[in-house]
């Protein structure tokens, strides 16, 4: 086996590992959310070990895999796109085969395959151990589809092939699935109940990174706050577990402590939390632990109690900022993030207000803001109008969008004249004299390139910035 370093248009080092022997070329994009990019990983794996090696260039692939997203409507018409561009390569290479996996995927099955026919291999979430066996059916000139749900796949047994790595930063997933039924998600139809894997392949994983030079993990579940090892098995069969398994069971504060006090020198993030299922031990570890970063995704969708519980958010508004003033009492210097929807079904003025004036409250480093897309199969769709006019969902997303910035410059400031750690990933996007990283706060820092090099850990000191990014001088290492 070799590795080939790329150089891609950001100026970044792309490491992609290659077997002499294997003849085939596998093309594989990724879109969504992390979980979708990790998956992408773990197909590349198994496809590895069937004669597969990946290529940046399309036009040189036999086969073309998208990692797809149902998650907004958007997205969905994006990867549209993009199959039309596949097909059209693919008429001047007929041996080509193109496929969609993801929740896409498992979303319109029969209409990709069988009505429109752009594609030669549907494959969902759960099933892509059956590539091999579908590639096959494929070889013969049939149509090749697996979309059933699992309620024990974790894929914990599988070493992922690392796609467009800079060497540094890896996702490693912990759970997959999810429980929560938030009536504006697909997620839970889309990839299945919710399960955990095995903490020692976890451990195992972020062993290997590390033995490979990598110095930051993400830990990724649609909800990592919820992880509950028990000895295997669903989330919600947790009751019917015995003595002996409730009491050796591991939650995701237990195993944050593991890997950080395994690996030490490892930075750790983790990503999404849920309001409902982020408890105090879990915000007690990090605070106990150098190595995990300080930043919390925490996704709230609105901040109208009434809205919340439309959307069947387990949370209201008062005990969210209980959440946020246990975090900010715990670790005074965490960050925290945010996803908001403008425009949800019956949404008010008076709603819209809710969510400015919790914004005002938290002010957060920066967040993830989208106007309400109705997605088909949601508990939302079927229960409930999308009402609210679509110039007045755009028109509240600028005034969500315009508070946020005020608030990301707010909290970006607060760092001009003092020294950050920076762990560095790539040229800078701006100038090929600057490095780019990030701090624990999960802000861009970027400063000249001097003699330090992508993976130090350096510290920084902020003389300017701007609404998301710190410009500062490199002053020496970290401790680590």
């Amino acid at each position: 086996m070799e590795k080939i370093i790329i150089e891609s248009k950001q100026g970044e080092h792309l490491i992609l590992e290659q077997k002499k022997e294997n003849q085939r070329k596998l093309f594989i994009e990724s879109y969504g959310c992390s979980m979708n990019f990790s998956d992408s990983e773990i197909v590349a794996s198994i496809l590895y070990k069937e004669g597969y090696n990946t290529t940046e260039k399309l036009e040189d692939a036999d086969l073309v895999l998208i990692n797809t997203c149902s998650i907004r409507d958007k997205a969905e018409q994006t990867i549209r796109k993009r199959l039309e561009k596949f097909n059209a390569v693919k008429r001047s290479n007929p041996k080509m085969k193109v496929g969609v996996l993801g929740c896409m995927a498992e979303r319109l099955k029969s209409k990709l395959l069988e009505e429109e026919k752009i594609v030669d291999l549907v494959v969902g979430p759960d099933a892509y151990k059956d590539l091999p066996n579908l590639l096959a059916e494929v070889d013969e000139g049939r149509d090749a589809i697996n979309v059933i749900l699992s309620k024990d796949e974790t894929y914990g047994d599988i070493s992922p092939v690392r796609l467009n790595s800079n060497g540094v930063s890896a996702f490693v997933s912990i759970t997959r699935g999810c429980d929560n039924m938030c009536t504006f998600c697909v997620v839970p139809f889309t990839r299945g109940r919710e399960r955990s894997r095995d903490p020692q392949s976890i451990l195992e994983e972020v062993h290997d990174l590390w033995n490979k030079g990598f110095k930051e993990i993400t830990l990724l579940g649609q909800n990592v706050d919820s992880y509950l090892w028990y000895g295997g098995g669903l989330k919600k069969d947790f009751e019917k577990a015995s003595d002996i398994q409730k009491a050796t069971a591991i939650n995701f504060s237990n195993l944050l402590d593991l890997c950080a006090k395994a690996y030490p020198k490892m930075r750790i993030r983790f990503s999404t939390s849920n309001p409902q299922d982020l408890t105090l031990d879990v915000i007690e570890t990090m605070a106990k632990h150098k190595n995990i970063c300080k930043h919390i995704h925490l996704p709230v969708q609105s901040g109208s109690n009434r809205i919340l519980k439309e959307m069947n958010r387990l949370h209201t508004r008062e005990e969210y900022f209980e959440l946020i003033d246990n975090i900010r009492r715990i670790i005074p210097e965490c960050a925290i993030s945010q996803d908001m929807i403008a425009g949800f079904p019956t949404e008010t003025e008076a709603d819209h207000q809710d969510t400015l004036s919790l914004m005002d409250y938290v002010k957060y480093n920066f967040g993830y803001m989208f106007t309400y897309s109705e997605r088909p199969g949601t508990l939302a769709e079927r229960k409930l109008e999308d009402d609210v006019p679509e110039e007045v969902k755009k028109r509240r997303l600028d005034d969500i969008v315009q508070l946020q910035r005020e608030h990301s410059e707010i909290r970006t400031k607060a760092y001009l004249n003092t020294t950050v750690e920076v762990l560095i990933e790539r040229e800078s996007k701006k100038s090929d004299q600057e490095w780019s990283g990030r701090t624990s706060q999960n802000i861009v820092a970027v400063f000249p390139k001097e003699h330090y090099k992508v993976g130090d850990l350096v510290n920084v000191d902020v003389k300017d910035c701007t609404s998301a990014t710190l410009i500062g001088i490199a002053v020496g290492y970290a401790d680590q």
